[in-house]
């Protein structure tokens, strides 16, 4: 028996650039055992400093 029926497409949301550090920051705090809104706070202020190099 052939299944005609089309198949569905999921869709894809791309992670806003917050979901992403706070994912970062969660897995950090999970390694190190520090909390992990000292962790996303430390890369906040690192992103800061350094907003104004670019990656090649």
């Amino acid at each position: 028996m052939i299944n005609n029926r089309k198949k569905e497409h999921a869709t894809y949301s791309k992670p806003s650039r917050s979901d992403i550090m706070r994912s970062v920051a969660t897995s950090t705090a999970v390694e190190t055992g520090q909390p992990s809104a000292s962790v996303e706070a430390s890369l906040e202020a690192a992103r800061k400093k350094f907003a104004h190099l670019r990656l090649a």
